[in-house]
């Protein structure tokens, strides 16, 4: 009788979905048990040719968890959940595999040389959405090959794929000026990473350039991983009464959803009393009524940049670092309007 993937998921002792990963050679599994599984099926008869990639065909991507951006639970949010699926896609492409694996920020240290250790690949696609300099310039120190993805520091003599979060913001700011707002606010979360410093750059940028800037009391402050409405931004909407923004700014579509439905429940309409834009152009924003104006970040491209420089740092090892710039479009939809 011919083994099901139920009989091969048994004798592995792992799951019936790690086992589809390992045959169809997809991302999600570590490369010890992606080995396990297809040894098995090979001895069982379940396969006829070995499918086992060899340990310098696989790439690890990384990501440093903390309370703040990259969360535990970060692969449910949309943005990195893209990210990882064009990673995937596209090192499968290129006859790699893709590990994915998540250390702790607080047990770094640790956790990095624990990698250095296990000889399962020798490069790594680093996510650096909240990572620190000196956090970079560590993993740096322990990992021969690594692209950094979603950040950029540019004084580091380190790869790293970024979107352009300067030029997204600016470009927001144009909009919201060419709608004729005068009056612009700006939502920020309230946890801090690069990107949404440069945001914050572009924005005003675009609005110096215009004779205009924000005051004090139109900057606001949220948390930057929740979907739902946030009670504190209400009070602090409450507060200033009929004294609003014609419209605000939110660096990122997760915030940008937070407000709406926020503003939503304090009877304040959007885009009709305030115009919105987001950052990031996730799927969410067409679910949302109304639908989000937004800025793309080009998610596919900075995907294949960070594949194609690592498996060059793995196969070639140039000596010269290069720091990939993504410009992002903005995406006009129903959460702005014109003043």
């Amino acid at each position: 009788m011919k083994l099901k993937i139920k009989d091969i998921a048994k004798l592995a002792n792992v799951s019936m979905a790690s086992v589809s990963l390992a045959l169809n050679n997809k991302p999600g599994i570590s490369y010890k048990t992606r080995e396990k599984i297809l040894k098995i099926a090979q001895q069982e008869g379940y396969l006829t040719k070995p499918s086992i990639p060899a340990k310098n065909k696989v790439v690890r991507f990384v990501a440093c968890t903390s309370p703040g951006i990259v969360i535990k639970q970060y692969e449910t949010l949309p943005f990195f959940t893209e990210l990882i699926k064009y990673i995937g896609e596209y090192l499968s492409l290129k006859g790699y595999s893709l590990m994915i694996s998540t250390i702790n920020s607080e047990n770094l240290d640790n956790e990095i040389n624990q990698f250095t250790e296990d000889n399962g690949c020798n490069g790594i696609i680093l996510l650096g959405t909240d990572l620190t300099k000196k956090q970079i310039t560590f993993i740096a120190e322990h990992q021969p090959n690594v692209v950094v993805l979603d950040t950029c520091f540019e004084t580091l003599n380190i790869d790293f794929v970024n979107m352009n979060s300067t030029l997204g913001a600016y470009q927001a700011g144009k909009h919201f000026i060419e709608l004729g707002h005068r009056r612009i606010g700006y939502v920020q979360s309230n946890v801090r990473i690069r990107n949404f410093d440069l945001r914050k750059e572009g924005l005003l940028m675009a609005l110096k350039e215009n004779n205009l800037s924000i005051s004090e009391k139109d900057y606001f402050s949220v948390m930057p991983t929740t979907l739902s409405s946030q009670e504190q931004f209400k009070q602090n909407i409450l507060k200033c009464g009929d004294d609003l923004p014609t419209a605000l700014f939110c660096e990122s579509d997760y915030i940008a959803i937070s407000l709406v439905r926020s503003l939503t429940e304090l009877g304040i309409k959007v885009p009709d009393d305030i115009s919105v834009i987001g950052f990031d152009d996730i799927p969410e924003c067409k679910v949302i009524n109304p639908e989000l104006t937004t800025i793309q970040v080009q998610k596919r491209k900075m995907a294949s940049l960070a594949v194609d420089r690592i498996i060059e740092l793995m196969e070639n090892t140039p000596k010269e670092k290069i720091k990939f710039v993504v410009d992002t479009e903005l995406i006009s939809r129903n959460s702005c309007v014109k003043k």
